[in-house]
């Protein structure tokens, strides 16, 4: 059971790339948010999650652990496959859906393309219990900028990003990973992100 790739990208497109590794190429499906993340060429390491079907071996790669063991999470669910849970992760962050589980956001969950009414409840039904022992000590990111009365702000950058340009999911993993101070303004928090996005 592969794990880990560490290998040159050869390949990259919006949902898989091809990781050279050993002289052979390995064809990995990826989230929007390991797509915006990995370079177009050169070297990478994907945590992998290999699923076995009768008639193929595919193979699911994401830049961080955390995020591979929310895919795991999300194919518990009965009715999410690996494709639906994938897409989910490509439509929202690790640390806005755990929190949309764990509160039964339904709104927010069921908002994502291919999640219905039904589907949302069954993951606040399956996952809500677990989702809460992978909560760290210290608040999540969403729990930051709520506590900090930021969320105006946040959406308000959000959207001044994407009307720069920026995909959203991307825009919105820089902002979710910064320390955001309860008096920030929009311009600080801008240039902020800015900096992360130009890395």
């Amino acid at each position: 059971m592969i794990a880990l790739l560490t290998g040159n990208i050869v390949f990259k497109s919006i949902d898989h790339i091809i990781l050279e590794t050993g002289g052979v190429g390995y064809r990995v499906m990826i989230p929007l948010s390991t797509f915006y993340s990995l370079p177009e060429k050169g070297d990478s390491r994907l945590h992998i999650y290999t699923h076995v079907k009768e008639d193929a071996i595919h193979l699911y790669g994401f830049l961080g652990l955390d995020e591979k063991e929310m895919f795991q999470l999300l194919l518990s669910v009965s009715g999410i496959g690996p494709r639906l849970a994938l897409n989910i992760l490509s439509n929202i962050t690790t640390e806005e859906l755990k929190s949309s589980l764990y509160d039964g956001n339904l709104k927010r969950l069921s908002g994502i393309p291919g999640i219905g009414k039904k589907t949302a409840e069954r993951m606040v039904l399956e996952l809500k219990d677990k989702v809460a022992k992978m909560q760290p000590a210290g608040r999540t990111a969403t729990a930051r900028l709520s506590a900090a009365s930021s969320l105006n702000v946040f959406d308000d950058t959000l959207s001044a990003l994407t009307n720069l340009g920026y995909k959203e999911a991307h825009a919105r993993n820089a902002l979710e990973s910064m320390e955001i101070p309860a008096e920030a303004s929009l311009e600080d928090i801008l240039k902020g992100a800015l900096k992360m996005l130009l890395k």
